[in-house]
């Protein structure tokens, strides 16, 4: 048997060998070319480098960016693309007139020049998400006719030191080589934080970018016809410097919309799509309050969605209805199996809520009251809606209010002698509400008029992570007696409504496990003692419509 091996490194093994009269052949080693030992020497680190590119490739979409990083991703949104026009806009008329000065600039800045007048070079728009500041944003471009730029907030940020700056010098460039033309930042927050308030207090790339953008919103020239527009919902985290007069000079609030703003934003959602005669524009209105114009666009597209899954060719005052039901609770989940026991107790908690609601004075009216299940964690629901957008409410009106809430826990001690955790979020609610009342509000008459805790702010994180105790023990022992002592007023009061109207919370809630939804008109009717329709007729009418 022949075996090859190399040369071993002991003189030793070769006696011992030949004492066993093993044959052995020695034969010189094989020489490798100096290019090969070159490339085995090489291929390791041109493999890594090959797998870097790959990656990088990857991030930045692929195509001939490879080496891109610098790049701005401001989307140029040219005079080709359909434009968007103050006829998509509504609600937001205080805002449109704020920006008319704009438009009027971009199109005849000779008119502005003769009168020696400077147009604002940054315009920030602020309000809450969804209430229009994109649109806007885009009408303006529209209606001005001239180049839009746009580009998020994050987009500047990236994985590696520098690429921010470099991005926001990139994006000012393309801007002048097609002014007159409008760049629009959404979420400006993600790189317009406060310097100095990041968890490690050091100077990270998000600064980097800011104090490049800072330089270029000093480095153009008005008369350019370039002009920044900023959105965000948090403008109280925004860094001084960026707020400073002659760089974003002026600020305009894009709110939410009051009734007559939410009317004229459904008409428009409402262009195009088939409408029953029944449907009342107005009293959707009135039934969404606090609504923004993403919240009416989504109400308006679950209706049309509800519509087409019963096969209607038109949209009804139905499927509105069931629509903003939708999207204030969620949707019905029918499916989940309650037992007639836990029925009838979510039955007597939601009519609690109800009666109480409607044998005060001060409380919104009742809508409509449901022991239907929706979303993630609601049983039922008792929706009041207010008559008019409300501004201000009064300690008469917060005190009801917690009867209200506290109404339901009320009718299960009274019905069946026992609690249960459904009221665990009314009793959170409540809660809160009596300590903002004492807190923030000055409505106790031992603390007196002052306000109490100091929110610690991080602007890092872009929320309160805390409240600063600015008050001594005794204090913080008369708060909580206090705000007890508000919860226990208001938890008696619904517990003498519910007492002397014990007849009526039973017929209530016999009805509402009958038909599972009350409309307001229906607990009206029994409050009046009028008998509802019977369920079977109930069904069939519902069918015929």
């Amino acid at each position: 048997t022949e075996f090859s091996t190399y040369s071993p490194d002991d003189p030793e093994m070769i006696n011992i060998l030949r004492s066993k009269n093993i044959i052995i052949e020695a034969k010189p080693p094989v020489k490798v070319s100096w290019w090969m030992q070159l490339l085995s020497s090489l291929l390791p680190m041109l493999l890594i480098i090959g797998i870097w590119l790959f990656m990088i490739q990857q991030m930045q979409g692929g195509g001939n960016k490879v080496m891109s990083f610098g790049k701005s991703k401001a989307k140029l949104i040219g005079k080709e693309t359909p434009k968007v026009t103050f006829k998509d806009v509504a609600g937001i008329d205080e805002a449109e007139e704020e920006v008319e000065e704009i438009i009027e600039f971009l199109r005849s800045p000779a008119k502005f020049k003769k009168l020696g007048a400077k147009i604002p070079r940054g315009v920030l728009l602020y309000g809450p998400p969804g209430a229009g500041k994109t649109l806007l944003a885009r009408a303006i471009a529209g209606e001005a006719g001239v180049p839009f730029f746009s580009i998020s907030g994050s987009d500047f940020v990236e994985m590696f030191v520098g690429v921010g700056a470099s991005r926001v010098r990139d994006l000012f460039k393309q801007a002048k080589a097609n002014a007159p033309c409008i760049i629009f930042m959404d979420e400006i927050d993600a790189v317009g934080r406060h310097r100095g308030a990041g968890l490690g207090g050091g100077h990270d790339e998000r600064e980097q970018t800011l104090n490049q953008l800072l330089v270029e919103m000093d480095g153009f020239d008005q008369n350019l016809g370039i002009i920044m527009i900023a959105a965000t919902n948090r403008p109280d985290i925004l860094d001084p410097a960026l707020l400073r007069p002659g760089r974003f000079d002026r600020r305009i609030v894009v709110d939410r919309p009051d009734i007559l703003g939410r009317e004229d934003i459904l008409k428009v959602h409402a262009r195009g799509k088939p409408w029953a005669k029944d449907v009342d524009i107005k009293v959707v209105a009135r039934r969404t309050p606090g609504f923004v114009g993403s919240d009416l666009a989504n109400l308006v597209n679950e209706a049309a969605l509800l519509a087409s899954r019963k096969g209607k060719k038109e949209i009804g005052m139905e499927e509105l209805e069931a629509a903003i039901d939708r999207v204030i609770a969620g949707p019905e989940r029918k499916s989940r199996l309650i037992s007639e026991k836990e029925k009838e107790i979510i039955a007597y908690h939601e009519s609690g809520h109800a009666l109480v609601a409607k044998l005060l004075p001060n409380c919104d009216p009742v809508h409509k009251v449901s022991i239907i299940p929706r979303g993630n964690a609601t049983l039922g629901y008792t929706l009041q809606l207010p008559t008019q957008d409300r501004y201000l409410i009064s300690k008469l009106e917060l005190m009801d209010k917690l009867s209200v809430l506290l109404g339901g826990r009320v009718a299960e001690d009274i019905v069946f002698k026992d609690v249960t955790t459904g009221a665990q979020n009314d009793l959170e609610r409540a809660t809160k509400l009596a300590r903002q009342m004492v807190t923030e509000y000055g409505m106790s008459d031992t603390i007196g008029p002052i306000t109490l805790g100091r929110k610690e702010h991080q602007i890092f994180l872009g929320r309160d992570i805390s409240q600063e105790r600015d008050y001594s023990e005794e204090i913080a022992n008369k708060i909580d007696k206090e705000v007890k002592k508000i919860v226990e007023s208001a938890y008696t009061r619904a517990k003498d409504i519910l007492i002397k109207n014990k007849r009526k919370l039973k017929k209530i809630a016999r009805n509402l496990m009958e038909r599972e939804t009350l409309e307001g008109k229906d607990l009206d009717d029994l409050l009046n003692g009028i008998k509802l329709a019977s369920l079977t007729k109930f069904k069939v009418n519902l069918l015929l419509i």
